[in-house]
């Protein structure tokens, strides 16, 4: 079931990868100084490939930083996964996804694909970046519905009679197991569909800074995306904890996060003398990508996670609580609002 959903999502993404390579050629009568090297005193190759390597480093620490501590919380008494300390750290987990969406990876698909490098005709006569961040999030709800209802049907034991009364009100569908069950699986669903949203964008971010030379623009982004990972690992770290899966898919799944902003650094530097961050292509792919993926983190952080967690009973039945949850919430998105400025 979850195989399937990602299976889908993976498919969508390369779907997009095509088509913008596919259309790229319309983007023919660009400026020339787009996809040709800056004047930037800045730019140094030699300079600037040290400074990547420390970026790898330093990004795949802050990341296994980031996603492991939640999946060691169950050994902190304060921290379990039943307590109001671990609800508020959701939350503020979830705040941080929601301004990921909205104030990293929305932003950077609007200015890539309005790019002066890029033919007024059409990207500069339809808002692309709000259409597919709309569509993405309408088709993670449709892969949601679908997975949950799947697996649902799989599960379920048929009609069974329901107390002494008669009509058909008394015949019900019993599942095999309780809710505890049902929620479980809202909880793989979610870290399996939030994990694909993260790692494409996370692979997207580490390109374009593996692909660049400006040293002063590396130097700023290693701290930012230092921050921007471990924050982002956080929230991912406590839906694969929620999941309960097993510690070898746990682990598995921590690990592809970890690796992908520095596998994205490595490809960037490899492409290095191919890929230019404002030519046309890089800016429909890497546009078509992020606008994806926003809807995606977008939709997951305000539906699967946020609301979720609000119209629960726990949050439901203390508006202390609800207060409390809101206000790490807002720290979450505040945060990476801030972080915005630089990365």
């Amino acid at each position: 079931m979850a195989s399937t959903s990602t299976l889908l999502m993976k498919t969508i993404f390369l779907v997009l990868i095509f088509v913008s390579f596919a259309i790229s050629p319309a983007t023919s009568t660009a400026p020339e100084e787009c996809g040709s090297e800056s004047a930037n005193p800045c730019v140094n190759k030699a300079k600037a490939l040290p400074l990547k390597i420390i970026a790898i480093v330093a990004i795949l620490v802050a990341s296994m930083i980031g996603v492991g501590a939640p999946l060691f919380s169950r050994n902190v008494p304060f921290l379990r996964p039943d307590g109001n300390i671990f609800t508020i750290v959701k939350c503020f987990a979830s705040g941080i996804i929601l301004g990921t969406g909205f104030m990293h990876v929305l932003p950077d698909s609007f200015e890539m694909l309005s790019s002066p490098c890029l033919e007024d005709n059409p990207w500069h006569k339809f808002p692309f970046s709000g259409f597919l961040a709309m569509l993405s999030g309408l088709i993670t709800l449709v892969i949601d519905s679908m997975a949950t209802s799947i697996y649902t049907s799989k599960n379920a034991v048929g009609i069974v009679p329901h107390g002494h009364g008669h009509g058909p009100g008394n015949d019900v569908t019993l599942p095999t197991k309780d809710g505890d069950s049902a929620q479980l699986l809202r909880y793989r669903v979610i870290a399996m569909v939030l994990e694909l949203g993260i790692i494409v964008h996370s692979v997207v971010i580490g390109l374009s800074l593996g692909a660049t030379s400006d040293t002063c623009a590396i130097k700023g982004l290693i701290a930012a995306l230092c921050f921007h990972q471990m924050f982002e690992g956080m929230g991912l770290g406590g839906c694969i904890l929620q999941a309960e899966y097993t510690n070898l898919k746990k682990f598995l799944m921590a690990f592809f996060f970890a690796i992908t902003t520095p596998f994205g650094i490595a490809l960037g530097i490899a492409l290095s003398t191919i890929y230019r961050d404002n030519s046309p292509s890089a800016l429909i792919t890497v546009g078509l990508l992020n606008a994806c993926s926003a809807g995606l983190l977008i939709y997951m952080a305000l539906v699967d996670l946020l609301a979720a967690e609000f119209m629960g009973p726990k949050l439901q039945g203390s508006v202390k609580m609800q207060i409390k949850c809101f206000i790490a919430a807002l720290l979450g998105c505040g945060g990476m609002s801030i972080i915005a400025k630089w990365a």
